[in-house]
């Protein structure tokens, strides 16, 4: 049995210019009920808050969400924001990341060339999200462990 030991510490936030509140209240407290740490900045985040607030609180995950269609302008450098801040954590997007989103399949492919882990659409229940993100956690925690062991 493999036993998570890092701080299950995501931080949870609306980039841009977003003053979508409703379903990063619902992740939250979906995130909290799961046994995660939630940092939540609200709406209306910076690409540099995210980053702050990850390594200040030494996320292991940075969940972006988006609901007003212009996600794509918003993430855009948000991957290079994290990387000069030193943050290695699991990148997730969901939401209406595009104006008249039609062809998801093609809405993932430009999130995951933006550098995104993960991507959801605004249909995806929180559940869904969490049982990504305790998968992914899983894989970088056993990983770590295998390290440990063989070092």
């Amino acid at each position: 049995m493999v036993v998570n030991t890092m701080s299950r510490t995501v931080v949870l936030g609306v980039i841009g210019s977003d003053a979508h509140v409703v379903g990063i209240t619902i992740l939250e407290q979906a995130l909290s009920a799961a046994g995660f740490d939630v940092v939540n900045l609200g709406v209306q985040s910076s690409q540099k808050e995210f980053a702050d607030a990850a390594v200040e609180h030494s996320a292991e995950a940075v969940l972006v969400s988006s609901l007003y269609g212009h996600a794509e302008q918003d993430c855009q450098g948000f991957h290079e924001v994290l990387e000069e801040a030193n943050v290695d954590a699991l990148t997730y997007i969901g939401g209406n990341l595009a104006v008249g989103q039609d062809d998801f399949d093609q809405t993932r492919a430009t999130f995951e060339e933006l550098g995104f882990d993960r991507v959801f659409d605004s249909e995806t229940d929180p559940e869904e999200a969490i049982a990504a993100l305790e998968r992914d956690l899983n894989i970088t925690t056993t990983e770590s462990e295998q390290v440990t062991v063989t070092s």
